[in-house]
């Protein structure tokens, strides 16, 4: 079932992004929304959980590892998730640096739920609301070329094969690991996540002025993460 939900919440967005795909401010408010949930995903169930294991005298190490690490990646996707992807046109195709970026952030993802028993955890939803977005920009990118361009000599369907099935991939890995080190990859993935979602929360708004839809935008991802996370505790109390 979390194999079904990660493949088709890559499915879905590049759905989207193949018929909506020319509608930017529809791809950033995706982004947004996603981010506001993803930050508080990460500030009250990653966050939390990590810091209260075993390890929490060195576990800041491996989230700032996290942020690090992001940063390299987007070196190769210039961005991508956040929503700067129109330079990658440059020469019709999607270049080998932006692939591995791309598969390489979602199979991380995917390692920490290799122990994962619950189905719908935050954490999953997490990824989830977070692959939508970047799938509906990798759709756009895909499908909705201009007139007279040429089509990318790599395999679309081959492509977006490779992107949704990168954090199942990460999971069956994950499988291996002690579940001791869950800890470990979670502060990783925190730091990533705390990277992305700052990114776009805070990216700067033009004449600086205040973006009302932006902030609503973010207080609905908010919201959203927040009524999951009641949800997740009152399961887990009454699973006891």
């Amino acid at each position: 079932m979390i194999v079904l939900l990660l493949i088709l919440s890559v499915i879905a967005g590049v759905f989207l992004g193949k018929h909506f795909g020319k509608k930017e401010k529809l791809a950033k408010n995706l982004l947004i929304l996603s981010a506001g949930f993803l930050i508080t995903i990460c500030l009250n169930e990653v966050f939390p959980q990590v810091y209260t294991s075993e390890k929490s005298n060195i576990i800041g190490i491996f989230v700032i590892l996290g942020v690090l690490l992001q940063m390299i990646l987007e070196a190769l996707t210039k961005g991508f998730e956040h929503g700067h992807f129109h330079h990658h046109n440059d020469h019709n195709i999607l270049p080998v640096a932006l692939m591995a970026g791309l598969f390489v952030h979602a199979f991380i993802e995917g390692i920490p739920l290799g122990n994962e028993k619950e189905v719908l955890s935050p954490y999953l939803l997490g990824i989830v609301f977070h692959n939508i977005p970047i799938s509906f920009i990798l759709g756009a990118f895909l499908f909705n070329r201009k007139e007279g361009e040429k089509r990318s000599p790599y395999p679309t369907y081959m492509i977006i094969a490779l992107f949704a099935l990168a954090s199942p991939m990460g999971m069956l890995l994950g499988n291996y690991f002690n579940p001791e080190l869950q800890p470990y990859f979670l502060a990783i993935v925190g730091g990533i996540f705390l990277h992305i979602s700052s990114v776009i929360i805070f990216e700067s708004n033009k004449n600086h002025n205040i973006d009302w839809t932006k902030i609503g935008l973010v207080i609905l991802g908010i919201s959203l993460a927040l009524i999951m996370h009641l949800f997740h505790s009152h399961s887990v109390i009454s699973g006891h």
